[in-house]
């Protein structure tokens, strides 16, 4: 979106309580990718209607995804997984200090390779990914089997700041072309994926929603 527009919007969130405020500042000064305010509204909003009781999130970072979904879901418990050791800490910490140790359960690990732990976890209502951009077809995937009929799939960062909408051979690093075109691939492989019905929302940086095609009783 504007970034104008943006702001904006993200001005106008609700005001979070002085434990977010402070995880948000501390990302923001440490490069730690969080969710933008103008996708997590957004994607809190859905969850309240959907109502899940159990949450898979492939990208803990810092925790705060899985503590404003865990302050917004009041009943739901959260399986998380984060693989960079200093993130982990701090998640741990935040965590900790907003006392939802009991319902947040955090994995240490490569998300590809905690399919045995995560297993034990499911079933899933709904599977929230937000990790490496270019193993997101492959989470997607392995996690998939562990959803309920009727279960939501949403991934972060589809639009990419808008990159995926640019002429490949316009983006100079050869790095983010790459990555560009993953994603890219993978929205298309989203839509065309005839068990899921995807929409992909441009609120935040690009927010896809995969509802899983059957019976949800």
């Amino acid at each position: 979106m504007n970034e104008n527009l943006d702001r904006y919007l993200e001005a106008l969130a609700p005001m979070r309580n002085d434990l977010l405020m402070e995880m948000e500042a501390y990302a923001k000064a440490n490069g730690v990718p969080i969710m933008e305010l103008s996708g997590m509204e957004p994607l809190l909003q859905i969850l309240k209607i959907q109502k899940p009781q159990n949450i898979l999130e492939i990208g803990t970072a810092i925790g705060y995804s899985a503590l404003r979904m865990a302050h917004a879901l009041p009943n739901a418990a959260i399986v998380t997984i984060e693989r960079d050791e200093e993130r982990l800490g701090k998640a741990h910490e935040y965590i900790k200090r907003a006392g939802m140790g009991d319902r947040i359960s955090v994995i240490e690990g490569d998300a590809l390779e905690t399919e045995e732990l995560v297993s034990q976890k499911g079933p899933f209502d709904c599977l929230f990914i937000d990790a490496a951009k270019g193993q997101y077809q492959r989470f997607f995937e392995m996690y998939e089997k562990y959803l309920v009929p009727g279960g939501i799939i949403f991934t972060d960062n589809v639009l990419f700041k808008g990159l995926v909408a640019e002429d490949l051979e316009s983006i100079e690093s050869k790095r983010t072309r790459n990555l560009v075109k993953k994603i890219k691939g993978y929205n298309e492989w989203l839509i065309s994926n005839e068990d899921y019905e995807t929409v992909i929302l441009p609120v935040g940086d690009g927010l896809a929603i995969s509802m899983k095609k059957g019976d949800s009783a």
